[in-house]
């Protein structure tokens, strides 16, 4: 195993405890190679650690997103601790060389294979809070994942446009949006539909994929319309 002070160094945590670290590296696949290792994996690390990071993660969302509704955070924080992101950020802190694999996980790309390194980043998630409190799990959590929460915001596809639509409506005009399916095209692999919101005199439409996604379209126009500040709903 690499020195676990250069990885400490890039995780800017300093464990008093280093044996979960080392335990936060040991993927399962090892197991079947050595018997020292049958019954040690990182995968109770990994459990804690999640349930952890979720936590964080929605607090975080709850203090700096005062307006956003429940569907929108839950939306962000999904997108957030998402695989993808989690990935990324083992990768940047270079977490794949000092993971403990098997000679076949590594044969085969384990190093660098998303769902492992995902995993791994919330298994050291877990040994940093065995390790320390707390406060200091979400330091390290933070230090790591702001930058993907300050991009994810920007991304309009977490707005629920239609409960941005229907307060706004609500507000203002004393009444509900309504939805009607104007068409519905296409084999059944390829369905388009096409739906149009109404508020008074007010309509717009939005063709895609499925139902949700065109309601969510069509409030997004008519928001646009009415000159509903949406992004002020995050």
């Amino acid at each position: 195993m690499k020195n676990l002070l250069d990885l400490e160094h890039k995780l800017n945590y300093y464990f008093n405890d280093r044996n979960l670290l080392k335990n936060a590296l040991l993927h399962k696949s090892l197991g079947n190679e050595r018997k020292e290792y049958k019954n040690q994996n990182n995968e109770r690390l990994e459990l804690l650690g999640d349930a952890v990071l979720d936590l964080i993660v929605a607090e975080y969302l709850y203090k700096n997103y005062k307006n956003a509704s429940e569907g929108t955070i839950a939306k962000l924080k999904a997108m957030i601790v998402s695989e993808p992101i989690l990935a990324k950020i083992s990768r940047q802190i270079g977490v794949g060389k000092f993971l403990m694999l098997s000679r076949g996980e590594v044969m085969s790309g384990g190093r660098n294979r998303e769902s492992i390194l995902a995993d791994s980043f919330e298994a050291i998630l877990g040994a940093v809070y065995m390790d320390s409190n707390l406060d200091d799990a979400r330091n390290f959590t933070l230090s790591h994942i702001k930058q993907y929460i300050d991009h994810i915001e920007e991304n309009e596809d977490i707005l629920d446009f239609k409960s941005i639509l229907q307060e706004y409506v609500q507000k203002e005009f004393r009444t509900v949006p309504t939805y009607e399916l104007i068409a519905e095209r296409g084999p059944d692999h390829m369905k388009e539909f096409e739906i149009q919101v109404i508020v008074g005199n007010y309509k717009e439409k939005a063709v895609a994929k499925n139902k949700k996604k065109a309601e969510q379209l069509s409030a997004k126009a008519l928001c646009i319309k009415l000159g509903v500040k949406y992004h002020e709903a995050l």
